[in-house]
């Protein structure tokens, strides 16, 4: 009787096997026969949706069989795996030689004949960090990897170095090191991913966490260590009901003690109109933090209601300053010299202005933009630090001002280079991203970021585990640090600090090397 039952059931299987897929065929052959969205599918029935599988695995295959290490964009393999190791490994070594392209025109840092020995550096080696590295092999079908306890140093700014940010105002803060996460808001990322960094950061000491426009939100503060607050123009954590700014929530912000400066976000690389977040991503909590309606898509304006020009900004920064205690920054990007040379010219007329300026390269990241913004508004990072440090020098004030720079400086080399242009600290969006988990899928603005990074989705973010996430966070940025001081002791400076134009020379097609010094002279005041 079993035996039957079995045999029926055997036999069921198979002619279901044999059958439904003739059925799905001759459903789908019909359907793409009819459609007329698709006239691929209504030529080419059924073999047409082939054509659309392989175009939508299309990033996959080229970022892991087709494209060369240093052609991905805008990130290569290359560089994607660069930071991936520091963060898994603390490890930066590597063997047979450089895969850049030598021939090409571009940026090299100038070797001195007599580098300075590591005892003669301007750098905190103690107290040691306890962090955790990944030990073990990596297979194609195991991993026999472990996590192991190890000690770093954490290589900041000795105490009497820290970079000083607003020391008018009544809360100065000091800087130990010289990079931080940059402006990344909850809602464009989820809590795990924003949580990690936080820890991370948190733990390496001298760094900090940058709330982006989206507010203050208790993952940007849950690992202890310094925050930056942006106020963007859709005023978001310090808005009234009826969206005007609120002065009551602007000094419940500044009495935290971990935020240690607001920025006001004047424009960003990616996108220089206001912000967009898809309604899918604002939850109950995220629209509480923000003061927005949830599950309703958000455009911010194109600039703020705030103010109008130099003169209102001004007034405005004052006011922050006076009724927070915290120091003022504003975020810009350069379309070229005259917008420095106005915002220059106005802090030396007036004797007023931000406690700090950061500067975002049109290169720069975003979980929401426009195609048309990303490609060709705003000026290259290394032109507008330039632009920027020159105005300033020009009009006699940039020893008033501190500079952030950001646009794709993820790496030693890249963070030196951008020093010796110009700019005093370094945030750091995409780099961060990747260590905790980022694939470069692009799909930050969907909601449905296949690694939990930039989605508020619970089910996607379970693939984010924050305990193991920080360490790599906080590996990636010592070994940002450690790479950083090798490269000034080579130069022949004791301090990162000490890198200037002359430090950096520029090899054109023809071979000729000429010092950026030489390529940019700097101005007189």
């Amino acid at each position: 009787m079993f035996q039957d039952i079995g045999l029926t059931v055997l036999t069921s299987l198979v002619l279901i096997m044999i059958s439904v897929p003739p059925v799905l065929f001759l459903i789908w052959y019909i359907h793409d026969r009819r459609q007329s969205q698709h006239s691929i599918l209504r030529n080419f029935p059924i073999l047409g949706r082939v054509r659309y599988f392989l175009e939508m695995l299309g990033p996959e295959f080229r970022q892991y069989l087709f494209d060369a290490d240093d052609e991905g964009r805008p990130f290569s393999r290359t560089d994607f795996s660069n930071i991936v190791v520091q963060g898994k490994y603390l490890k930066t070594v590597i063997g047979f030689g450089s895969k850049r392209d030598f021939d090409k025109p571009g940026l090299f840092l100038r070797n001195s004949m007599f580098p300075k020995q590591k005892e003669e550096m301007k750098v905190t080696i103690m107290p040691k960090i306890r962090t955790k590295r990944y030990v073990g092999t990596e297979g194609l079908f195991s991993r026999k990897e472990h996590l192991e306890d190890v000690e770093v140093s954490p290589w900041t700014l000795p105490e009497e170095d820290a970079i000083l940010i607003g020391p008018q105002c009544k809360t100065p803060w000091k800087v130990r090191g010289p990079v931080g996460m940059s402006a990344m808001s909850y809602g464009a990322l989820g809590e795990n991913a924003i949580s990690s960094m936080s820890y991370g950061l948190g733990m390496a000491t001298g760094s900090w966490v940058h709330t982006g426009e989206g507010g203050l939100a208790p993952y940007h503060t849950i690992g202890g260590g310094d925050v930056i607050m942006q106020i963007g123009s859709g005023i978001f954590g310090v808005r009234n009901k009826d969206g005007s700014f609120s002065w009551d929530k602007f000094k419940e912000k500044a009495a935290n003690p971990q935020l240690r400066c607001f920025e006001i976000k004047l424009a960003q690389g990616a996108k220089i109109r206001g912000g967009h977040v898809e309604g899918s991503k604002i939850n109950e909590e995220i629209a509480a933090i923000r003061g927005v309606e949830p599950w309703k898509t958000v455009d911010s304006p194109n600039r703020h209601n705030q103010f109008h020009d130099l003169a209102s900004l001004f007034d405005f920064i004052d006011e922050m300053r006076s009724q927070g205690g915290k120091p003022i920054g504003v975020k810009m990007v350069m379309g070229g010299s005259d917008g420095a040379d106005d915002l220059a010219r106005f802090m030396s007329e007036t004797g007023r202005g931000p406690d700090y300026i950061t500067v975002d390269g049109g290169e720069g990241g975003s979980g929401a933009t426009y195609q048309e913004m990303a490609d060709s508004m705003g000026v290259p990072i290394k032109s507008a630090l330039i632009y920027c440090d020159d105005a300033l020098r020009r009009f006699g004030v940039r020893g008033k001002v501190k500079l952030f720079a950001s646009g794709k400086l993820f790496s030693p080399d890249k963070i030196a280079i951008a020093l010796a242009s110009g700019a005093d600290l370094v945030n750091i969006a995409r780099g961060m991203m990747i260590s905790v988990g980022c694939i470069g899928a692009q799909k930050c603005h969907t909601n449905k970021c296949p690694v939990g990074v930039t989605t508020t989705d619970p089910d996607h973010q379970k693939a984010l585990v924050v305990d193991e996430k920080k360490w790599r966070v906080l590996n990636y940025v010592i070994t940002l640090r450690n790479g950083l001081h090798t490269l000034a002791a080579a130069a022949g400076i004791d301090s990162y600090t000490k890198f200037n134009r002359n430090h950096v020379v520029y090899r054109d097609q023809y071979g000729k090397v000429t010092a950026l010094e030489n390529l940019f002279p700097y101005p007189d005041a």
